[in-house]
């Protein structure tokens, strides 16, 4: 909003608070896409090297971040409510998915591979409910989808076909449980609740896997604590404070940069190769979503 013309010394007086305010989202913002970022650089350094198997790295990541999210929404006298089953099974099937996928493929390419799914999932559902797309959102997701399917054709660097189904499943889960979140009230308290709510499914797969939580390594433990408490509890926290003064338009943007930071991450910090494939697919489905998003 432009400040009333009539306002002009007071106008002038509040510049050095709002660039400070500035700087403050700027600074919320860029821990948020780290976090989320970090969630797959975790989750690889942890089920990659198999320092902890799927099921369990699963369940310490539900239930850390079940408790992140619960004292956070516990110190805002409030607590965890207006969840539902259905979104907690959405979470936990996304959850397990996405822990499955990266003990067979890399963060870098985890990462691309989740962001569409997701956008493209939405989108799947927007024209199942009447909405007519633009040619432009056409081809953007036209787009997203072509960089997909170089990434999964045939040839040298191709990805575990297994994985990379694996993580789309994953994105579709991660499109429902959003879907379903909408108009679900307080998203910090409903994101809280839908993870205490998961706790029993997570437990459930930890039997049905005939998993061993106390063979797990210290590692690997500590990695899913990482991923569900600080990457995932604190990245959500951090982002729907920042979210309403981003707005829609700038925050569906702004996640495009999420993928990047995973892949920059997975060849510094885990030594994955930025194969040309990547490079090549990474850009043409980063290209199509912001084309698709763009308003």
């Amino acid at each position: 909003m432009r400040p009333d013309p009539a306002e002009g010394a007071a106008a002038g007086v509040a510049r050095p608070a709002a660039a400070g305010s500035a700087w403050r989202l700027g600074a919320i913002t860029s821990a948020t896409l780290v976090c989320f970022a970090a969630n797959s650089l975790l989750a690889r350094a942890a089920l990659g090297a198999a320092r902890i198997d799927p099921a369990t790295f699963t369940a310490v990541r539900i239930a850390s971040g079940a408790a992140m999210l619960s004292a956070v929404a516990l110190a805002g006298r409030s607590r965890p409510r207006g969840g539902s089953w259905g979104s907690a099974l959405a979470l936990f099937a996304y959850a397990l998915a996405f822990s499955l996928a990266y003990v067979r493929i890399g963060a870098a390419v985890g990462a691309l591979l989740l962001f569409p799914a997701v956008q493209i999932s939405m989108t799947a559902w927007a024209i199942r409910r009447g909405v007519r797309l633009r040619a432009r959102q056409w081809a953007g997701n036209g787009l997203a989808l072509g960089g997909l399917a170089l990434l999964a054709a045939p040839g040298a660097h191709r990805p575990d076909l297994g994985g990379a189904a694996l993580m789309v499943l994953a994105g579709v889960a991660w499109a429902v449980y959003s879907l379903r979140g909408v108009g679900s009230g307080t998203a910090l308290e409903a994101t809280a609740d839908n993870f205490v709510r998961a706790l029993p499914l997570a437990a459930a797969a930890l039997f049905a896997a005939g998993a061993r939580p106390l063979e797990a390594s210290q590692g690997g433990l500590a990695l899913a604590v990482g991923s569900g408490a600080l990457a995932s509890g604190v990245g959500y926290v951090l982002w729907y404070s920042a979210l309403p003064l981003l707005g829609p338009a700038r925050a569906g943007a702004i996640q495009l940069s999420v993928p990047v930071v995973a892949a920059l991450g997975a060849v510094v910090l885990l030594g994955e190769p930025p194969t040309l494939r990547l490079v090549a697919s990474g850009a043409a489905i980063l290209a199509g979503v912001a084309l698709a998003a763009r308003r």
